[in-house]
């Protein structure tokens, strides 16, 4: 899940990317209205964080720019929380508003609130199922043979990569720019290690095998007959 944060004052931008982070979100982050404006029209988000008071161009101006264009979700962030200002943050085409200051815990909440309704309109899957592997996409929550698996945020964000392509092979390249943003290149080790510590926590106590690795290419997630199964390790 990609989403934009478009917040000026430094300290709240540091500690929202941090907290998003760890949910597993990648996060980009605009300081001013108009930086915002232009990386929201210029990538696709699944939602968008958006405060009222901006430098170059405020709130209202990135939203007006952004529906004449867009219908990312967004939801808002302004101090002033009186009713008129939610009135019009939602009248200006925002999805929701919060007021400062809020619970990170709701801001979080709120969220996925935004990605399970896009979800659904869109007719996206909001759970993935491979054998007895289940996947919450939106609770972010994993259970193998109706056992819970408890992930890291990086191993959750492996293991739904691998899940939206089942059965395509995706190289560690492919892995490291869309779960660590592109900040290894495909000599790094980091993919290996992520991918035998997923390994062990959904595949090793289980007979039947899902994580596979194809030398030379990669790695897929697949049901696999017995007499195709040739199990490599790391």
């Amino acid at each position: 899940m990609r989403l934009l944060l478009i917040e000026d004052e430094e300290k709240t931008s540091f500690y929202l990317r941090k907290a998003l982070a760890e949910q597993s979100y990648s996060v980009d982050v605009a300081a001013n209205g108009n930086e915002g404006l232009w990386l929201a029209l210029q990538n696709d988000y699944d939602a968008i964080i958006l405060d009222v008071m901006l430098p170059g161009m405020d709130g209202y101006g990135v939203l007006e720019g952004l529906r004449a264009v867009k219908q990312t979700p967004v939801l808002m962030l302004s101090a002033r929380g009186s009713v008129d200002e939610r009135v019009r943050g939602l009248r200006s085409g925002a999805d929701d508003y919060l007021a400062k200051p809020f619970s990170l815990i709701e801001l979080v909440a709120r969220i996925q609130a935004l990605l399970r309704r896009r979800m659904s309109d869109a007719s996206a899957p909001t759970h993935l199922c491979i054998a007895d592997l289940q996947i919450d996409l939106i609770a972010r929550k994993v259970f193998r043979a109706g056992n819970r698996i408890d992930l890291t945020a990086k191993e959750f964000s492996l293991l739904s990569l691998l899940a939206r392509h089942q059965g395509e092979i995706l190289s560690k390249m492919m892995i490291a720019e869309e779960v660590w943003d592109m900040n290894f290149d495909s000599d790094a080790n980091v993919v290996e290690v992520a991918i035998k510590r997923l390994r062990n926590k959904i595949d090793t106590p289980y007979e039947m095998k899902l994580l596979h690795t194809v030398r030379g290419m990669g790695y897929v997630l697949e049901t696999r007959a017995e007499r195709e199964t040739n199990p490599v390790t790391l």
